[in-house]
């Protein structure tokens, strides 16, 4: 699996690390909580750096940024043991007229080229944009429901455009009163064993920076995902693979488990094998019956989902070799 990049362009197209071959673009998101001698006229920046390891890359990335009058808020650092990579994520503050955002970009694309960096993204969370999304769903709508809550309180930062199922709502729904009132259209589109309606669909997502199915139950052919070439994040139930096939949930609450769990990962052409962004877990007993044991693992999966779209979009995940991330 590749993992490619390019540095952000002095026009501020949202742009950060790619998982395989898909381009993971990034958006504008709440303010973190600051210190409070933070000046106010202060604004936030994220930068994220993925370089071969030698001595000096932290003392450089603090230079380039206290060079141009910035403050860095935290770090975080990763160099493995059997490998000699450096990995690093900072959170800092600017003045943005003692440092134009031009200038930041050149400042930091000096720094990729003086230590041969394979990844470096720089992020000013309050002037860039939102991502732009569109989610997919069936007929559960557990995970669909909570993204719409979690986009309108501002608890996610991304912009839903459009929801795609393979299930038709009636009118009078919640979703698709939902839907409606914000102004988002829903696509019906129904799929067959043969027709996964793929064409239509990369149609209806070219203006997105990456894809969530949020408990679609249909298969992504490796076609589709070559032509979308975006990042697409999938959730799905930790009861796999031990209890496949229709009601999973009712096999492990016959099976006796004690542990439920949800995962949210990349979608790759192998199923389910993606690179890993979230995993959660839950204990369960003798004492849940088959309706508790069903809605802890909806809620699981919810959030699950929830946290990988959040870390996704504060440029928190990492690629990391051939299938695995790095979360900061």
């Amino acid at each position: 699996m590749s993992f490619l990049r390019r540095v952000v362009s002095s026009s501020f197209p949202p742009q950060v690390f790619r998982f395989s071959k898909r381009p993971f673009k990034s958006s504008k998101f709440p303010r973190e909580s600051q210190d409070e001698s933070t000046s106010p006229s202060l604004v936030h920046g994220i930068h994220v750096f993925h370089c071969p390891d030698e001595v000096g890359i932290v003392a450089k990335l603090s230079e380039c940024i206290a060079s141009r009058g910035g403050n860095i808020l935290n770090a975080d650092v990763f160099v493995p043991e059997d490998n000699n990579v450096f990995y690093s994520r900072s959170e800092f503050v600017f003045h943005p007229a003692k440092w134009p955002r031009i200038q930041m970009d050149e400042d930091f694309q000096k720094l990729s080229r003086m230590f041969n960096a394979m990844n470096s993204v720089v992020r000013v969370p309050e002037l860039d944009p939102r991502h732009k999304i569109a989610v997919f769903a069936s007929k559960q709508d557990h995970c669909l429901v909570d993204l719409l809550h979690g986009w309108q309180d501002g608890r996610l930062p991304i912009q839903i455009t459009s929801v795609i199922s393979n299930h038709d709502r009636a009118p009078n729904t919640h979703v698709i009163r939902f839907l409606e009132r914000h102004g988002i259209p829903y696509h019906y589109l129904r799929t067959t064993p043969k027709d996964k309606r793929e064409k239509e669909i990369l149609d209806l997502v070219q203006d997105t920076d990456f894809l969530v199915l949020a408990r679609y139950m249909q298969i992504l052919s490796g076609n589709f995902l070559n032509s979308y070439g975006r990042d697409v994040i999938n959730i799905h139930h930790g009861l796999l693979p031990s209890f496949k096939g229709g009601h999973p949930a009712k096999q492990a609450f016959d099976s006796g488990v004690k542990l439920i769990g949800a995962t949210s990962h990349f979608i790759t052409e192998e199923l389910d094998a993606g690179p890993i962004i979230e995993q959660m877990v839950e204990r369960v007993s003798h004492r849940d019956n088959l309706q508790s044991f069903v809605q802890k693992s909806m809620d699981l999966e919810k959030q699950c989902l929830s946290k990988a779209i959040k870390s996704y979009c504060e440029m928190r995940v990492l690629p990391y070799e051939d299938n695995k991330t790095v979360v900061f």
